[in-house]
């Protein structure tokens, strides 16, 4: 059974029962949406308009987790690297990493009512940009170790629901959705990295999988395939609650019925995102990231709701958006299979339009210029507070 886990942990699995399930959508065989693929050319032409707007000169940076630290075109990572300045080139790519891993892991969704205040500014950030910014300032605090500027096991594990809502200034009036969830996450974090010295050495740091994945470069390439491998092999253990093979827990992978045997689904939506994200801190250090097109976009509310407010998807039943669901459930799984599939179709829609290839426009750009801020956008001019056209029943782990 290894050998089926190495397969769900790889980006060709993830498309090919994505495919599956997009497959029976175009035969109008799904129990819960339909496809409108005349819908195409207008939603890239939507996209574009955004990408357009965002970067004039199409000159497009990966979509991660370093984006939401630029919010406000306030520099507040160059203030860091500028307190890290007598650092090492690796130990401050080690820093970057430490930053970036537990921030991404907190992205999850945080609901409509939640705020944070920014101390440095006086600003007030939401959602996204909200929890990167008080990830940011807890990192810096030093929220995560007892060394400065770092993320360690020690500190992970002294991790508290209530340490997480003092940080996020969580209140009764200012609710962050899955608190208990996230600080159980980075508790797993803590024990998990613990387990494998071989990914992130004695002192259990994961700034340390920089010196692993360094060792796996070919001749200063390296494959994001390699990383996203390294990510999913070494943080598996985190998510709670996940179905498992042979002991093994299988992270972001869901069933549904309609597929033959095993039924599973992989995604591994915050795993790859914190993949992309993990990618700059890498090119710092010389590396060329290849094989970014094998990665896949994102299966999250953002890219889904582009999809199907624009009518690309359609919800047999509208009343079923009139209540949230768990994302175990099979329409919540046919919802992000598709997204995966028509993002595939939708980025190379836009680079025909814009005469540009694979390799100028990657994926990982596409979904930056792009599809997630497009989906964010109509999301707001549709719903009060821009909230996904489908509610999720989400503990903080999985969006």
């Amino acid at each position: 059974m290894t050998n089926l886990v190495d397969y769900l942990r790889s980006p060709k699995a993830i498309r090919d029962r994505c495919s599956q399930l997009f497959d029976l959508a175009l035969s109008d065989q799904l129990t819960y949406f339909r496809l409108d693929l005349t819908r195409l050319d207008p939603v890239a032409d939507y996209v574009i308009a955004v990408i357009r707007e965002q970067y004039p000169d199409l000159n497009v940076p990966f979509h991660s987790r370093w984006r939401h630290f630029e919010v406000g075109n306030i520099p507040r990572v160059q203030q860091l690297e500028e307190k890290l300045k007598s650092r090492s080139a690796i130990e401050q790519a080690k820093a970057m990493f430490d930053l970036v891993i537990p921030s991404v892991l907190l992205d999850a969704g945080a609901g409509d009512r939640w705020t944070y205040l920014e101390a440095a500014t006086g600003q007030t950030w939401t959602r996204s940009e909200g929890l990167a910014i008080a990830s940011f300032d807890a990192f810096c605090q030093g929220a995560f170790s007892n060394q400065p500027y770092q993320t360690d096991a020690a500190g992970l594990k002294q991790i508290t629901p209530e340490k997480i809502a003092t940080f996020f200034q969580v209140t009764p009036n200012n609710p962050l959705v899955g608190l208990e969830g996230r600080s159980n996450l980075l508790q797993k974090l803590g024990h998990t990295i613990e387990q494998s010295p071989d990914l992130f050495g004695n002192d259990a740091r994961p700034g340390n999988l920089i010196d692993y994945l360094v060792r796996h470069a070919d001749q200063g390439n390296l494959s994001a395939v390699v990383v996203l491998d390294a990510v999913l092999k070494g943080f598996g253990e985190i998510w709670a609650g996940r179905l498992s093979i042979d002991g093994i827990n299988l992270g972001d992978v869901w069933k549904h019925s309609a597929l033959p045997d095993d039924q599973l689904v992989p995604f591994h939506k915050l795993s790859q995102w914190l993949t992309y994200s993990l990618l700059e801190p890498l090119q710092t250090l010389g590396l060329t990231i290849t094989d970014l097109d094998q990665m896949t976009g994102l299966p999250e509310y953002r890219n889904g709701g582009l999809c199907l407010d624009l009518g690309l998807l359609q919800l047999k039943d509208p009343r079923l958006a009139e209540s949230p669901h768990p994302p175990d459930s099979e329409l919540i799984v046919e919802w992000r299979a598709l997204t995966v599939c028509l993002l595939d179709r939708i980025a190379h829609t836009i680079r025909i339009k814009l005469g540009l290839t694979s390799e100028s426009l990657p994926l990982v750009k596409v979904l930056q210029g792009g599809t997630w801020t497009a989906g964010r956008k109509i999301a707001a001019s549709l719903r009060p507070e821009g909230i996904p056209p489908i509610q999720i029943s989400s503990d903080g782990t999985v969006f």
